[in-house]
């Protein structure tokens, strides 16, 4: 998606150790115009698939997540990086945070994420795809099925994507990392 990718050359910044910030438009500060554009390219992309529900986590995943899921019709769900004490029928995974360097347990409530569900899973980055397998992990709890993954930066040079391909999970990125050595952003081909 080259509006993205030019967004990202213009606005992002490299902070080393792997870490793109794209804080003034995307996962931060959110630039409405560019998540239609970045919603309706999800829905381009996985328009061969029936999607009962959309699934994120909190909090950076929520703007493009409910843009696809208004885009669908369909309703939004996302999974909360802390489980309060409120939740009821919990479905929980134990995941690790890259930018944040800590574990949590990720979670969602059972009564909003059912059997048979088709689930498409939209987020904001994947980098070494802890967060996406605790997402299947936890769609499988429901007994529901993950039809796709769409990200709106994939890091292609960490182990996501290859974890997922290696379970057999669609995924579709809109900007692939190659590289962020020396804080200069390569785009995969």
């Amino acid at each position: 998606m080259e509006l993205l990718k030019q967004r990202i050359l213009t606005d992002g910044r490299c902070l080393g150790g792997g870490i793109l910030k794209v804080d003034s438009f995307l996962n931060h500060q959110i630039d409405p115009k560019l998540m239609e554009s970045i919603g309706r390219e999800f829905v381009c992309r996985f328009g061969d698939v029936r999607v009962d529900k959309v699934l994120t986590v909190e909090a950076s995943g929520i703007a493009p997540a409910l843009m696809v899921a208004s885009l669908l019709g369909v309703d939004l769900l996302f999974a909360k990086k802390k489980q309060p004490s409120t939740i009821e029928a919990p479905l929980s995974a134990r995941i690790t945070s890259f930018t944040k360097g800590c574990e949590c347990d990720m979670c969602v409530s059972g009564n909003f994420l059912k059997q048979g569900e088709r689930v498409l899973f939209i987020d904001d980055f994947l980098a070494n795809g802890s967060v996406a397998l605790g997402i299947l992990d936890i769609v499988s709890q429901a007994g529901a099925e993950v039809v796709g993954m769409g990200f709106v930066v994939e890091k292609s040079f960490q182990s996501g994507a290859a974890l997922l391909a290696e379970r057999g999970v669609r995924v579709e990125s809109l900007a692939r990392i190659a590289s962020l050595d020396n804080c200069q952003i390569l785009f995969a081909e």
